[in-house]
C-alpha cells in the first residue's frame, strides 16, 4: 500500500499529514528533538520507507533533511513556486499549513517526482560558503555606499584618488585620512612615507600619490570637522570595508581548497572553460553541487529557474519568460559569466561566445538578457559535459559537437 507523508515546514513547527490508501492522518510536530523524535516513530510504523515530500524553505527545512538522511529515509524537496503551480492546478483552496500538508503529499500521489538526490558533506559545505561569500559580497556593497555618503561630508575628494574608489589600499587611505583637513595640515613627506607602507606602493608611487592626495585635500570643502560623528563613520565603515574584504577572501580561499578535496576534476575542468576565472568556478561549482545528480543539462536549467516556455515555428521564434523557480544565485553567476566568456573570446576563443554573437546580430533576438539566458543554457550543457566525462573543455571539439545540436 502507498504511504505518503506531506510536510509543511516553517519556523518552530511542521504540519504533517500521511496519506495510506484512501485515509489520512494528520498531526503536527515541533521542530527540535522531540518533534522530531515522534515524526521517525510514525515513519518507523511502516514496513516499507514511506514517501515524503516538502517544500525547500531554507534554513528551516535543512534540519528536517539531516534528520531523513541520519535515519536512512528519501526524500522529495520541491521548490514552493512548483508546489503552488501544482496545487493550484485543482487541488489549493485554503491557505493553512494543516492544508499544505495535505495538498503536498496530494501532488506526490499525482505527479510522483522523483527522490531528491543526497550530496556528499563537500558539496553541501561548499554550498553554505557560497552563500556565505554571496552574504559578505552584499555587506560590502551596502557599506560601499554607505561609506561614500559620509565622505561627503568629510573629504568627497578622495574619492578620485584612485581609478575606482574600492580595495584595500584604499579603504586603508580612507581610514587614515578621513577628514581632508588631515591632509592639508600634514606634509607630503610624511604622507608619502606612510603610503609606502601599503601593498604594492613603491617609493614612487607613493610620492605621487600623496601629491594627489593633497591636490584633492586643497580642493575639498568639508561640511563638518574632524572629530564630527560623520568623520568617525568615515573610519568605521572603511574599518569594516577592510575586515568584510578580508573574511571573503578567507572564506573563497576555504572553498578552493576544499573543492580540491573532492574525489575528481570539477574544479580543474570548470576552470578550462574560457573566462572562467577561478573565484566563478568554484563559486558556480558550489552552487550547482554535483551536477551527476542531474539526469540531463535542461534538470540543471530548472535547478536554476531559466526553463521558459517556448513556441517555434518556422521564422518565429517565440520564447515566454524563464520561471525563475531555481537557485537565483547560481543564475546570477551565470548571467555575469556569459559576459566574461564573450570578453575573454578575443583572445581565448569559446563556441559559447561564438553562439552569444551570432545571435547579437541576429534580427529575430533582441536584447542582452534574452540572449545572455540562451547562452548560460549552452553553458550549462557544457559544464555538464566536462564533468560527466571528466575532461577539459577543447574549442574544437566544442564546435563540433555544437553542430550536432
Amino acid at each position: 500500500m502507498q504511504v505518503i507523508f506531506g510536510i509543511d515546514v516553517s519556523k518552530a513547527k511542521s504540519n504533517v499529514c500521511e496519506l495510506v490508501g484512501n485515509g489520512k492522518n494528520e498531526f503536527e510536530i515541533s521542530n527540535d528533538r522531540i518533534g522530531f523524535k515522534q515524526l521517525v516513530k510514525e515513519l518507523a510504523t511502516f514496513k516499507e520507507h514511506p514517501q515524503i515530500i516538502f517544500e525547500a524553505t531554507g534554513v528551516y527545512s535543512r534540519r528536517l533533511q539531516a534528520l531523513l538522511e541520519d535515519y536512512g529515509y528519501d526524500y522529495v524537496v520541491i521548490n514552493p513556486l512548483k508546489a503552488k503551480k501544482e496545487m493550484d492546478s485543482g487541488l489549493r483552496r485554503n491557505k493553512t499549513d494543516k492544508a499544505d500538508a495535505y495538498r503536498l503529499a496530494m501532488i506526490q500521489r499525482l505527479y510522483k517526482h522523483p527522490v531528491s538526490q543526497a550530496q556528499s558533506q563537500i558539496y553541501k559545505q561548499l554550498g553554505s560558503m557560497s552563500h556565505f561569500y554571496d552574504q559578505l559580497t552584499s555587506d560590502i556593497v551596502t557599506d560601499k555606499n554607505r561609506l561614500h555618503q559620509s565622505l561627503q561630508s568629510t573629504f568627497a575628494g578622495i574619492e578620485e584618488l584612485f581609478e575606482s574608489a574600492k580595495g584595500e589600499n584604499y579603504w586603508k587611505i580612507v581610514k587614515q585620512y578621513y577628514h581632508c583637513n588631515l591632509v592639508v595640515f600634514d606634509d607630503s613627506q610624511s604622507i608619502a612615507t606612510w603610503l609606502e607602507g601599503l601593498r604594492g606602493m613603491a617609493s614612487r608611487r607613493a610620492q605621487k600619490t600623496a601629491k594627489k592626495l593633497i591636490e584633492l585635500a586643497e580642493k575639498s570643502y568639508p561640511a563638518v570637522d574632524e572629530k564630527s560623528i560623520e568623520a568617525q563613520q568615515v573610519q568605521y565603515y572603511a574599518q569594516r570595508l577592510l575586515d568584510l574584504d578580508k573574511k571573503r577572501g578567507q572564506v573563497l580561499s576555504k572553498m578552493i581548497k576544499l573543492a580540491r578535496t573532492l574525489p575528481n576534476n570539477d574544479l580543474k575542468n570548470l576552470e578550462s572553460i574560457p573566462g572562467f576565472a577561478q573565484t566563478t568556478a568554484v563559486r558556480v561549482l558550489a552552487e550547482l553541487g554535483d551536477v551527476r545528480r542531474f539526469a540531463n543539462p535542461g534538470k540543471i536549467n530548472a535547478f536554476i529557474g531559466i526553463d521558459p516556455g517556448r513556441y517555434q515555428s518556422g521564422e518565429m521564434d517565440a520564447s515566454l519568460r524563464i520561471s525563475k523557480r531555481g537557485n537565483a544565485i547560481a543564475r546570477k553567476l551565470l548571467y555575469r559569466a556569459i559576459g566574461q566568456i564573450a570578453s575573454a573570446a578575443k583572445t581565448n576563443p569559446c563556441h559559447i561566445a561564438d553562439y552569444y554573437e551570432n545571435k547579437k546580430r541576429s534580427l529575430q533576438t533582441k536584447g542582452f538578457k534574452k540572449i545572455a539566458i540562451a547562452s548560460i543554457s549552452r553553458l550549462l550543457r557544457t559544464i555538464y559535459a566536462l564533468i560527466i566525462n571528466d575532461q577539459t573543455y577543447d574549442y574544437d571539439v566544442a564546435k563540433r559537437n555544437q553542430k550536432r545540436l
